[in-house]
């Protein structure tokens, strides 16, 4: 690889001098400001309102305010008491967001391990503040080991389409999908974005162009409804989104319009890939009909900028996702390498690998 590094400078998540520091994502792209938190409850707020989003970044979010709250809890004199200010918080944070798997799996794993450290009040603190903290640095290196394996997908030439914003700011730092945009700009190849702007609330526009702007990588922005005419015109090479729950069976949860861009990929024959860490798995459901899927506020519909755009009394839907069948995904991209179909057998091979391959 290259000596090249892509996307070190932004790092959404992060813990400092023992506060939990964000990047403010509902500012982007006027603003680039970071907000400190010191009470675990605001974290919980900051993930409800988006401002952190993206699946992998809400896990670590979820995980660091954990740590936040066991740091500055009020005193406890039993572990088991401590254990349960924990569970109350653990269920704080599950209820923030539905769909995210990450989400529970982070909050699961800062359980687990603060229970086998039940031994004192104080060695729990540091347990969980430790796990919370090695959650962050995995990230980094999956999302790398991720982004390299997906970049042996593409040309040395390509067009890629990309929906939301599956980028640095949706995981700790470098991305999934944009992850394995950078990583094939560092191998060498050159790379061109077509970014949705991803309707109601414009991740594409506002959040994945101005990253990939910061790295010097071509990008233009389209509207939702442009992709088909630019499959059609032959300029797209694949498509590459991220995920926030993928079944057993591969049925996979993103923003709502990832589904109808399937749909297009497939008439097209243009690749469709997921890039998203084995962590975004959910193994216990057999199928994405059993994906809870998130309803946000109807203003985000109806509403830009605080002016209503829409005609007063109409009934709005406003789903935050969709399920995408596993019959239009042409492979998911891991930080254990490409799966490709058949995917009835995804159980067996993300159980068996281990996730911990350098590339």
């Amino acid at each position: 690889m290259s000596e090249k590094r892509l996307g070190t400078a932004l790092q959404t998540v992060e813990w400092r001098e023992g506060r939990l520091v964000l990047i403010d994502q509902n500012a982007l792209p006027h603003r680039l400001t970071y907000i400190t938190y010191t009470d675990w409850q605001d974290v919980v707020e900051a993930i409800r309102t988006m401002v952190v989003r993206g699946a992998p970044a809400i896990g670590c979010t979820a995980a660091l305010g954990m740590a936040l709250g066991a740091q500055y809890s009020p005193p406890f004199a039993t572990s088991d008491a401590f254990l349960a200010h924990l569970e109350r918080m653990a269920q704080a944070f599950r209820s923030a967001r539905p769909t995210a798997v990450n989400l529970f799996w982070a909050v699961d794993r800062v359980l687990a391990v603060a229970r086998a450290a039940s031994d004192s009040v104080e060695h729990i603190r540091q347990a969980v503040l430790e796990e919370a903290l090695r959650m962050l640095e995995e990230d980094l290196q999956i999302n790398r080991r991720l982004g390299y394996h997906g970049a042996q997908l593409l040309p040395q030439h390509a067009s890629v389409l990309t929906h939301c914003n599956a980028g640095a700011l949706a995981t700790v730092g470098y991305g999934t999908a944009l992850g394995v945009v950078r990583a094939a700009v560092e191998l060498g190849k050159t790379v061109e974005v077509y970014a949705d702007e991803t309707r109601p609330r414009l991740q594409g526009m506002k959040l994945t162009a101005w990253e990939l702007a910061q790295d010097s990588i071509p990008v233009t922005i389209i509207t939702d409804n442009m992709a088909a005419v630019l499959m059609r015109e032959g300029k797209i090479d694949c498509v590459i989104v991220g995920a926030d729950r993928i079944a057993a069976n591969g049925d996979t949860a993103n923003k709502i319009g990832t589904y109808g861009l399937a749909v297009l990929a497939h008439y097209h024959r243009v690749p469709f890939y997921v890039a998203a860490p084995v962590s975004t798995f959910d193994l216990r459901l057999p199928s994405g009909d059993l994906i809870p899927i998130e309803q946000r506020d109807p203003q985000e519909v109806t509403h830009i900028q605080g002016n209503r755009i829409a005609p007063e009394g109409v009934p709005v839907l406003n789903p935050a996702f969709d399920v995408t069948p596993a019959e239009l995904i042409q492979a998911f991209i891991t930080e254990i390498g490409v799966l490709q179909p058949p995917f009835d057998t995804l159980h067996e091979r993300l159980i068996g690998a281990s996730s911990h391959h350098e590339p």
